[in-house]
């Protein structure tokens, strides 16, 4: 049996590997640069519409919606996918993989990705369905069935439907809850959170069961919340941090542009082999921490009550901005500041988990207490991130379980992810989170090829309504959707 789960271990990771180092790199930045020059540069010409659009009708309280969720709603419930433990753990992982410069590759993977998940955001909104009871359902499933009729529409439409449900809806959120777990239990001196962690995962199941039983609306109810107060609270924390050690800022960017082209200068190799290296761990990381591409955050945008599909589509695209080149990035300052310009070499003293808590821990002359610090620090932030991406992913895994088998199985559904949230707390497999990688890969494939088929669609939008003035609503009054 031992030696079947080697051999399963070591076939998944060279799928991951392939699928990472080569079709993902060619797909995310193929699609991102495609939709950039079809929609001429559309993630800067309507930026300011995109914040605008969320920031101007920025409200804490959106309140329950008639059918879906305010913009505002449907944005915030992206962005707690999008922000999650790629921003600290993942982030991190790219830097020591990858060198500093993985950082840069993974701002370019953001840069296309937001044109990309505008073309997701506007056929969201353009092939939703919305149900009798108010309900809304939306997301990849319902444009790769526009785009492809019969048989083929239904197996693609398919793939993604059960690609995402494993990735996200069931071993995602062990993922998040594991990180939650260990994070906890490490700042409270447990070292074994296998033996501990499940009184974690039943706070987390208990929680997030009572939030899933009032279904989307309770979820955007929560995130529209959650989300502002976490990214408030870490970017507060990051700049305290910046701020004690701002004299190594300037060649901490230096390093990010340097060993972007550079990178077997700190990773080893050759230079050929580094620059493959960082660029493919930055568009591997990318996709986790930004998921522009990979076809989950339409679920959400596919909620929003909005005049035009672009104006959603402007949304989304400040969704990535924010995930990417503010929160990501402010983890990457915090870290090549402090173990790559302060104490050169600190970073080979740690590991991914640990790396921002001993950034952190750097600033103070009492190592245990900076150490304590730090750990205090990451664990709320990370307890948040992870939280609100459960949330979320459970969401968008329920919409899709229940395109296959109907309302009737979005029970089973909850009990499942709720048992997975538990599992996630005390178990760790690496044979699971390579398998989630490999789902969470899957998921691109049809996903990019739809859009790709209905780019005309998006083309024909952003020229329709890219040289309008972006609406905004009035708190509580959403817009009425177009459908």
């Amino acid at each position: 049996m031992q030696e079947v789960l080697v051999w399963l271990q070591g076939a998944v990771d060279t799928v991951n590997k392939y699928m990472s180092d080569y079709v993902l790199l060619i797909l995310l930045v193929g699609v991102g640069l495609f939709f950039t020059i079809r929609t001429k540069f559309v993630q800067v010409r309507c930026f300011g519409q995109g914040m605008k659009k969320v920031f101007g009708g920025f409200n804490l309280n959106g309140g329950k919606q008639k059918k879906g969720m305010s913009s505002f709603q449907a944005f915030t419930t992206a962005v707690a996918a999008q922000v999650g433990t790629g921003n600290i753990v993942g982030a991190c992982s790219a830097i020591i993989v990858g060198g500093p410069g993985a950082i840069f590759w993974m701002w370019i993977i953001a840069f296309f990705g937001m044109a990309t998940v505008y073309a997701e955001a506007v056929l969201a909104q353009k092939t939703k369905v919305v149900n009798e009871d108010g309900t809304v359902d939306g997301g990849p499933v319902y444009y790769i069935r526009k785009a492809f009729k019969g048989g083929f529409g239904k197996f693609l439409s398919g793939f993604f439907a059960v690609a995402i449900v494993i990735a996200l809806g069931f071993i995602g959120t062990m993922v998040q809850s594991n990180s939650i777990s260990s994070a906890i239990m490490g700042t409270v001196g447990v070292s074994n959170y296998q033996e501990w962690g499940w009184i974690v995962g039943i706070i987390l199941a208990v929680i997030a069961g009572i939030i899933f039983i009032g279904g989307a609306k309770r979820i955007a109810s929560v995130t529209e919340k959650l989300v502002p107060i976490m990214a408030i609270v870490y970017l507060l924390g990051g700049l305290i941090v910046l701020c004690l050690n701002i004299t190594a800022l300037p060649t901490a960017f230096w390093y990010i542009i340097k060993y972007a082209f550079t990178p077997n200068a700190v990773i080893g190799g050759s230079l050929g082999f580094a620059i493959k290296t960082a660029i493919s761990e930055g568009a591997k990381r990318g996709l986790f921490s930004n998921e522009a591409g990979m076809g989950s955050t339409p679920h959400a945008h596919a909620q929003a009550n909005v005049k035009t599909p672009h104006e959603q589509g402007t949304a989304a695209m400040i969704g990535v901005f924010i995930d990417t080149f503010v929160v990501l990035t402010m983890t990457a300052l915090i870290v090549i500041t402090c173990l790559y310009v302060k104490v050169p070499g600190g970073w080979e003293l740690t590991n991914k988990n640990d790396m921002v808590r001993d950034a952190i821990s750097t600033l103070f002359a009492s190592a245990d207490i900076g150490v304590l610090i730090g750990a205090i620090f990451v664990a709320v932030c990370l307890t948040f991130f992870a939280f609100s991406t459960i949330l979320s992913w459970n969401l968008f895994g329920k919409i899709n379980f229940q395109y296959l088998f109907g309302k009737k199985g979005t029970i089973i559904y909850s009990i499942l992810a709720l048992i997975f949230i538990l599992l996630g707390s005390f178990l760790e497999s690496n044979l699971v989170w390579a398998f989630s990688d490999m789902f969470n890969n899957f998921m691109v494939i049809p996903n990019v090829i739809a859009l790709f088929a209905l780019s005309s669609i998006v083309v024909k939008e952003v020229k329709e309504n890219g040289k309008k003035k972006s609406a905004v609503e009035t708190p509580n009054k959403p817009l009425a959707d177009k459908i």
